[in-house]
């Protein structure tokens, strides 16, 4: 059985490798090199070619990939070892040999090891058992069940063995590259261990044949003499003595070098044949002239043939009536008149052939079958014996007794490892000259051909043999000959030396193949613990998978039972098929574009039953083995899955994987999810430096931890450049993301877009990220920090632009303010609480979210605390209860809080806020001016506002502070001053109502937000300007404050004011209220409808959230998020 993996996968940095450390599968001319500069610039020299000459860089010619495909050779494992070994033992020399290519055949290379493997132990030592136990009928389903099973696997191997090259090494090749290499990996353990179990096996069957049949007097522990439990446990430590010794020197052998086991497979193999032909020249003889095998009945139970010397009771010497040994054996004395067991008194002595022959008829008696429990006495149908019921049975060591209890599933398990061995051909592909036509004429017909002899020699045995003698597992009633062996002709010496040295032979192929597949599975490097097993000796042998196969035969060894371990390997060789047949209906199924066998006689039905049978056998077999089996292929695949070498074999299950995702997605766009069903799908928008660094990696954090909700995260920024040119830094990005979001164990796809502008960019990625249904509904954003200072202007445009596009498109967006401020995943608050400022209704979003980061361990301990504004018209207490009891049907729990917010003047300080807020639009009209100008305008506008506001409000002025995003224009208006430098870009921004008088008078709508969940406020000046002039009209009690105006108030705007005023108000509560929360979600007011007043809506948000830790402005999508029902 020789297991190869090609060159390029063994190692990395081959021919094909990609670079990453991962090798790839490899190319279609497996063994091609690269060839040198200077043999490319020949290869390519002329002018033929000249308009191809860029791809020839990197493709090679058609007639370059032809001759390597021709020149291919797959050389079973250590051919190449050899090879360099000879070459730097004798030096290089030119006229070194080169390696053959193989040259085996079908029948050499494929049918006949196939056959060699198929005959086996069981056949010679268990097939007339089960016959007899099992009945014709019942065995001729065992077998036809048994040989379809492997029928149907080979046609799926032989589809999969065909569909390309198969490297050398076999089955284990095809499951893996077919399954990927979870799959592979946990079916080539089990392969492995079913080959261990089997060299134990047949180690055992040859030892039974040695013990029993050919020297008994070789036994260490003597059975004569012993009974019942005490014989038994005899012959079991003889068996594991010298399935011991047989074992050391079986892999003595192995180790020597496997030449010497390749030499002598072909005298094992005409061992097998010669004996199957004594068998049937047998029967050809009974027709003719029955052999004598005489077997004693007393009554109609089977006597030991070493219980007596004549089937007598008495017999006549001289006119003498003599008693015989047989009557030793049940009375107390040779006397007639000695007291004798009533059974032998009452029942008479009968001799019957043994083998009546093939015409005889016995065929009906042995029709059905007939199971026995352990210990009972194997009687013959047909005859009648006087037994008296209430007489105990004593003498019971002078019959034959069933030594084990008998059932239809037993009989499956020990017999199905007379099935195997379907694999040698496939495990021999490095050796033959046409795998793909080899394969499946050979594998198909020694199946054929093993099938038919197995269901001739049911038919057969039960025709020939008399029941009684095929049920007598050991020849005790026929003078201890092997039961096959007593049809055999011309002697039954014939089977038992065959069957000897074929189950030698099979042990001594077993302990080859499996240190070579373990070998190829650790130099795949897909179980990490294994690859000291990829080692071995110079020369390729593998030494220390060898010492492993030794250590898990000699556990087969010391169960010591044939009918103990052929069941467990029965297991190990189901699941290996049903994976066979699994690979090939998926690949027929998917019909993957690779997917061309050339054996076209398969389908995904047949391969589908044939997986089918496997798994019901194994569970017919045993059921408690079968999930043994089964647990230990599931714990390599989890194995594999978190520990094992990621590997890229164009496997069958990826393309599960894309079906499936296929399907999901196409179901996905029959509509948009239910509330129920809404989950935040999130796109975070990172940005990265010039060095392709993520400047925001606490946004991946956040993210984290809001995934409770288990939906798709998409992580994406943009690159400034033209992706022709800027490729390399995009993959550097990507790559700088995929980092981050493993360390952060976010799970998701990040995307990485090349715009020459960011802001394009960002907008692609808001627009096309997601695929069909699976599109996010959530965009997570980082507030632009120090986005007062000129550097950063654009920044805060593009982070407007990203608002308004969100409002557009119906997404919900996420702002998160002080990002740096955020827990990462490691750090856990012991206590704390959530605030949610619930102001106007947005679908939810407010109480969703603290829901989910409470699921998250960082906030699992943090409580929730809801407040809502009251205002002067709304009834707190009763608005409190509706709260309370919206929460309960939620399934929410929180406390709950109701902030009166009564109608005030609007203080002097307001108006100063929003004039230095306007002042900065004023200093954008001065584009058209030189330098020198513009600094002096500025410095005239700045230093007015500040000796204004000095004047008013010294204290509240320095009670300001500044944030971590900017600072506050109030204290360091010479830093903000110079937004000019970028003026150019910018729109100015002028109110048409600036030069109309208005009242600074307090507005009598309410002070809060009323825009709609979703929508966007309308920052329009002609109508605050009406709304100023209309709110003049009506307070009378207004007119006093128009004396004490200053005179920059009296071209401010209205709206702009109201707004200063609402944000601190509600400023002043919330951090009255939350100052020392964890975490403050306040919904986030919409973004101006055009482009005028973007710097207004900025410092209103400043102003809203200044002087609070960590704060999530969050916006709705426009839809209900969360529902009272179940």
């Amino acid at each position: 059985m020789l297991n190869n993996i090609t060159d390029c996968e063994e190692g990395e940095g081959g021919p094909n490798s990609q670079g990453d450390g991962n090798p790839k599968e490899s190319s279609p001319f497996i063994n091609s090199s690269a060839a040198s500069d200077a043999e490319k610039s020949q290869q390519y020299d002329g002018k033929n070619m000249a308009l191809f000459e860029e791809e020839m860089d990197t493709s090679p010619m058609v007639s370059s990939l032809l001759s390597s495909l021709a020149n291919y050779s797959n050389l079973p494992t250590g051919s190449k070892e050899h090879e360099e070994e000879e070459y730097n033992e004798e030096g290089a020399r030119p006229s070194k040999k080169p390696v053959k290519a193989p040259q085996l055949g079908t029948l050499m290379g494929v049918y006949l090891p196939c056959i060699q493997n198929i005959f086996g132990v069981i056949l010679f030592l268990r097939m007339t058992w089960m016959v007899g136990v099992g009945g014709v009928l019942g065995s001729f389903i065992i077998v036809f069940m048994c040989c379809s099973t492997t029928m149907l696997t080979a046609i799926s191997m032989s589809a999969i063995a065909t569909n390309g090259v198969v490297p050398a090494g076999g089955s284990y090749y095809m499951i893996s590259r077919s399954l990927g290499p979870e799959f592979g990996g946990a079916v080539g353990i089990c392969f492995y261990l079913g080959t261990t179990f089997a060299g134990a096996m047949y180690i055992l069957g040859c030892i039974e044949i040695l013990l029993i049949y050919i020297i008994p007097q070789a036994a260490i522990f003597q059975i004569e003499g012993l009974e019942g439990p005490e014989a038994e446990a005899a012959l079991l430590n003889n068996m594991r003595v010298y399935g011991t010794i047989v074992l050391s020197f079986m892999s003595l052998v192995v180790f020597v070098g496997v030449k010497y086991v390749n030499k002598l497979a072909l005298v094992f193999l005409a061992c097998v044949i010669l004996s199957i032909l004594s068998v049937y020249a047998g029967v050809i003889k009974t027709a003719i002239d029955p052999p004598v095998f005489p077997v004693c009945l007393l009554g109609n139970r089977t006597l030991l043939s070493k219980g007596y010397d004549v089937c007598a009771k008495v017999i006549e010497i001289d006119n003498e009536t003599v008693t015989t040994k047989l009557w030793m054996s049940f009375c107390d004395s040779e006397s007639l008149n000695a007291t004798c067991d009533e059974y032998f008194i009452n029942n008479n002595v009968t001799e019957i052939q043994g083998i009546p022959g093939v015409m005889s008829g016995i065929l009906a008696e042995n029709l059905f079958g007939n199971y026995l429990e352990k210990g009972v006495i194997l009687e013959k149908r047909g005859l009648v014996s006087d037994v008296d019921p209430d007489s105990p049975t004593i003498s019971s060591n002078r019959y034959v007794l069933a030594d084990i209890s008998s059932f239809f599933t037993l009989l499956v398990g020990i017999y199905f490892p007379s099935v195997t061995g379907i694999m040698a051909g496939s495990n021999r592909s490095g050796d033959l000259r046409d795998a793909q036509k080899s394969i499946p004429i050979g594998t198909i017909a020694a199946i054929t051909t093993t099938s038919t002899v197995y269901i001739s020699s049911v038919v057969l045995f039960g025709a020939c043999i008399e029941g009684v003698v095929l049920r007598d597992k050991f020849g005790e009633g026929v003078s201890g000959n092997l039961v096959i062996g007593t049809l055999a002709w011309p002697s039954p010496w014939v089977i038992v030396i065959g069957s000897f040295f074929s189950t030698c032979g099979a042990g001594l192929q077993s302990l080859t193949g499996a240190p070579r597949l373990l070998q190829a599975i650790s130099r795949d490097g897909i179980i990490p613990f294994l690859r000291v097993f990829g080692h071995g000796k110079e020369n390729g042998e593998p030494t220390w998978a060898l010492l492993l196969t030794v250590s898990i035969c000699e556990i087969g060894i010391l169960i010591a039972s044939l009918d103990s371990v052929a069941p467990i390997l029965s297991m190990f060789f189901l699941m290996c098929y049903m994976f066979v047949n699994l690979a090939c209906a998926l690949q027929t199924l998917l019909r993957t574009p690779n997917w061309r066998p050339r054996f076209k006689f398969y389908h995904w039905a047949l391969s589908f039953l044939g997986m089918s049978l496997c798994l019901s056998l194994m569970f017919i077999c045993s059921w408690y083995y079968a999930i043994i089996a089964m647990g230990i292929a599931t714990c390599i695949y989890k194995y594999i899955e978190f520990r094992g070498a990621e590997k890229e074999w164009g496997d069958g299950i990826r393309g599960i994987s894309l079906s499936a995702a296929r399907f999901a997605l196409m179901r996905l766009e029959e509509g948009p999810p239910h509330t129920k069903n809404w989950r935040p799908q999130i796109l975070v928008l990172l940005s990265v430096d010039a060095e392709q660094n993520v400047e925001q990696p606490r946004l991946l954090s956040l993210a984290n931890q809001l995934k409770a909700g288990k939906g798709l995260t998409i992580v994406g920024t943009a690159v400034h450049g033209t992706f022709l040119d800027n490729h390399t830094e995009a993959q550097r990005a990507d790559q700088s993301l995929r980092k981050l979001m493993e360390t952060e164990k976010v799970k998701g796809f990040s995307q990485v877009v090349i715009s020459s502008n960011l802001r394009d960019g960002t907008s692609h990625l808001i627009q096309l990220g997601g695929l069909g249904g699976l599109k996010h509904n959530t965009v997570m954003v980082s507030w632009p920090r120090n986005w007062k200072q000129p550097e950063f202007h654009q920044q805060f445009r593009n982070f407007i632009e990203v608002v308004r596009e969100t409002t557009v498109a119906s997404l919900a967006l996420l702002v998160p303010k002080n990002i740096s401020s955020y827990p990462s995943n490691g750090e856990r608050f012991t206590e704390g609480h959530i605030d949610v400022w619930w102001i106007v209704h947005d679908g939810g979003m407010l109480m969703l979210l603290p829901f989910l980061l409470r699921q998250h361990k960082v906030w699992r301990k943090c409580k929730m605390r809801i407040f809502t504004v009251a205002q002067i018209d709304d009834n707190s207490i009763q608005m409190k209860k509706d709260l309370i009891t919206f929460l309960y049907h939620l399934r929410i729990e929180a406390e709950v809080e109701v902030v009166e917010m009564l109608e005030g003047d609007i203080s002097a300080y307001t108006y100063e806020k929003t004039l230095v807020m306007e002042q900065r639009s004023q200093i954008l009209k001065q584009m058209h001016l030189t330098k020198n100008e513009k600094e002096r305008e500025i410095q005239s506008i700045t230093d007015s506002s500040r000796g204004s506001i000095r004047r008013k409000h010294p204290s509240k002025l320095r009670s300001q502070h500044s944030t971590e995003e900017g600072t506050s224009l109030a204290e360091k208006p010479e830093e903000e001053s110079v937004a000019v430098s970028n003026s150019k870009q910018v729109q100015l921004i002028h109110s048409k109502n600036a030069s109309t008088p208005t009242s600074p008078t307090s507005p009598t709508s309410p002070t809060s937000p009323t825009s709609p969940a979703g929508g966007a406020a309308t920052w329009t000046d002609n109508k605050g300007a009406d709304k100023g002039r209309n709110l003049l009209a009506g307070n009378q009690e207004s007119g006093r404050d128009l004396f004490n105006m200053k005179p920059e108030w009296e071209h401010l705007n209205q709206t702009d004011v109201r707004r200063m005023h609402t944000a601190m108000r509600l400023n002043e509560v919330i951090t009255k209220k939350s100052k020392e929360a964890k975490l403050v979600l306040l919904n986030m007011p919409g973004p101006p409808k055009n482009r005028v007043g973007n710097e207004n809506y900025m410092e209103f948000l400043e102003v809203l959230t200044e002087g609070l830790n960590r704060v999530l402005l969050v916006r709705g999508g426009g839809r209900e998020v969360i529902t009272i029902y179940s």
